[in-house]
């Protein structure tokens, strides 16, 4: 189970939602119900639905996203592919169906993820459909479906695992917030860039190239917070 799991199952669907963070009722599969899926059904599902599920807690609970989340996310893996090819093939960049086991019982699929080569067996993707690892760097590009809730306890998962750098890609308030533990977050927005930080040295982008060919929206979506409950640093 999750690093937030507890051992007593929950005593309705209402508690269910509340665990997961208190998302809509829509995004859960109740076939297999609740409690009782596995990764398996992570993979068949994929494969006869063409939908992506994550696996928490039994419950598999489907990645919401949009066209200017795909966009935005594939921006991001773009520029770490170049990068990475630039300086040597430094790993392995995954996009948003790169499912992978976190630890047991528990499936995510970040939006994109880059894994440095030297974490892989010869230096080579794994032919298992959900991989066994974490990240190096995880990236979430927030959706209208996402709560505040559900992306905190997302945080210490990422964490908890080991992964050691989290994004989080807000197309809505065009902003990145970076984490590099539940508790240390920096806010960044226009005119700000964002780097790569120990896990990808040198690596750089202004922040306002991910959104440049976004259209404008009218009702941007909360941020989450820091795990801890402290609000992301801004970049001075």
């Amino acid at each position: 189970m999750g690093a937030t799991a507890t051992d007593t199952e929950p005593d309705s669907i209402d508690e269910l939602l509340v665990r997961l963070g208190g998302i809509s009722a829509k995004r859960l599969r109740y076939n297999p119900p609740p409690g009782r899926a596995t990764a398996n059904d992570v993979v068949r599902l994929r494969n006869k639905t063409r939908r992506l599920y994550e696996l928490v807690d039994g419950t598999l609970v489907e990645k919401v996203t949009g066209a200017p989340e795909s966009f935005v996310a594939v921006q991001v893996s773009t520029l770490l592919n170049v990068y990475s090819a630039q300086h040597g093939n430094l790993g392995m960049v995954l996009g948003a169906d790169g499912m992978m086991t976190l630890m047991k019982g528990l499936v995510r699929i970040p939006d994109v993820s880059f894994t440095n080569w030297d974490r892989l067996p010869d230096r080579r993707v794994p032919s298992d459909p959900i991989l066994d690892l974490a990240p190096d760097l995880a990236v979430e590009v927030l959706s209208e479906g996402n709560t505040r809730e559900e992306m905190e306890r997302k945080l210490k998962e990422y964490f908890h695992s080991e992964v050691r750098l989290v994004w989080y890609v807000d197309p809505r308030k065009r902003t990145v917030h970076v984490y590099t533990s539940p508790d240390d977050a920096t806010e960044l927005g226009a005119g700000d860039t964002l780097d790569g930080g120990d896990v990808l040295p040198g690596f750089s982008v202004e922040v306002d190239r991910l959104f440049d060919q976004l259209a404008p929206v009218t009702k941007p979506a909360k941020p989450p917070k820091s795990a801890g409950g402290k609000k992301p640093k801004k970049r001075k």
